[in-house]
């Protein structure tokens, strides 16, 4: 089938391209650690790198963008997955996080009776949508100092460039909680075989260029409690997104794949075409408990809706307190701007918005920042997004 994809007049596919075979030549490899230098070490084909030689790297354009481009190649063509050891250097703001999270879990369990999750049933598992957003009206304050990471915002930028969206969901899993079954991830991997039928193979490529999986490790996840079952490499297969739907890859799958334990501050982030799946809580004691990130292109569209005007109220009067108290650097600062308010100046009423001095009018990323810079208070910020807000309508 790969070799049939070389022949320009085959623009689609369908299940029964999918050939075991080639799979499994496609994803035996081993992954050299010369290919990726900045690795502090290579455990089970998967680069893996110090938060701390990270940050120093990441300090500067000059010693950050070389890192950037092994990252970019671990995602496309390499095994497509990548940990970072102390990711959170910070295990304290991690906790303050946990617990703002969890009083959120529980005023939702306790007005719902509790809900389900992709694999669990109601009750057996905890799992908070739109958790980005519901952290920053919960606790703006502590919302800014955990988006500050530079990590997060350079491995973003590795993949999907500048102008990103941060989406995230808690999992928390139980003992006893339940493997999810393995599958891909937004955007093609939430359409069925029939409607992927349509769609030709570039279309299929570009998919996963479209958004990052990421985690942070919120709990001690050893390899009992079931963290995220991996296979490297099976990013890159063309036509995965049939092949994860079909009985004889899954089973491949579940032989193959692998998994690492996870320290508190860990963080993992993966090709959203990456073949995973959660893993089966086996421990008696340990409730693993992940922020996971879904991070979106700013050329594509997040899973989830974000109310990026009412976060970026929420936020900014803290971070405004913040920057000049000089509690957060003011690459720090921009972080949190880069994670709360809207990068993308489009769709737009042109006549309502119109460019000035440029080909695009101001992004709501482009008002905060000139707020901050300008000292503005929160109710000139507040009148500025609001207008801002009111001119996206086609009338």
């Amino acid at each position: 089938m790969l070799e049939r994809l070389k022949n320009a007049e085959t623009a689609f596919m369908t299940g029964e391209d999918c050939l075991i075979h080639e799979f499994h030549d496609h994803v035996a490899r081993s992954t050299s650690a010369t290919d990726y230098p900045f690795a502090a070490e290579i455990v089970k084909n998967i680069p893996i790198y110090d938060g701390d030689a990270l940050r120093a790297l990441f300090a500067s354009d000059d010693t950050a963008f070389p890192v950037l481009s092994e990252l970019n190649r671990v995602f496309l063509t390499g095994p497509g997955i990548i940990a970072i050891r102390g990711g959170y250097e910070d295990i304290g703001l991690i906790d303050e996080v946990t617990a703002a999270l969890s009083g959120i879990i529980a005023a939702e369990e306790a007005a719902s009776g509790g809900r389900g999750d992709h694999f669990a049933a109601a009750g057996a598992n905890s799992r908070v949508w739109n958790a980005h957003e519901k952290l920053a009206v919960r606790d703006p304050e502590l919302f800014a100092r955990y988006n500050a990471n530079e990590i997060v915002r350079r491995v973003s930028e590795a993949w999907l460039g500048s102008g990103y969206q941060i989406t995230t969901q808690v999992n928390v899993v139980r003992p006893g909680g339940k493997a999810q079954t393995p599958h891909r991830d937004y955007h093609m991997g939430f359409q069925t075989e029939e409607t992927l039928r349509y769609y030709p193979v570039s279309q299929h490529a570009l998919s996963a260029s479209l958004t990052l999986q990421g985690a942070v490790a919120h709990s001690e996840m050893p390899l009992e409690s079931g963290p995220t079952k991996l296979l490297p490499y099976s990013q890159s297969y063309v036509p995965g997104y049939f092949a994860i739907n079909r009985k004889d890859f899954r089973d491949y799958f579940e032989e193959h794949h692998v998994q690492m334990p996870l320290g508190k501050g860990d963080m993992l982030f993966f090709n959203p075409a990456t073949f995973h799946a959660a893993g089966e809580n086996r421990t008696s004691d340990v409730q693993r408990f992940a922020n996971l990130m879904q991070v979106g292109s700013t050329y594509g569209r997040s899973i989830e809706i974000v109310d990026r005007p009412r976060i970026t109220k929420a936020v900014y009067p803290h971070l405004k307190r913040l920057a000049e108290t000089g509690a957060l650097t003011p690459r720090e600062v921009d972080n949190v701007v880069a994670a709360t308010a809207e990068g993308y100046p489009f769709p737009c009423n042109l006549d309502l918005d119109p460019p000035i001095g440029g080909m695009a009018p101001p992004s709501q990323q482009h008002i905060m920042r000139q707020a901050l810079t300008e000292g503005w208070d929160a109710s000139r910020l507040d009148e500025a997004v609001d207008a801002q807000h009111g001119r996206r309508r086609s009338h």
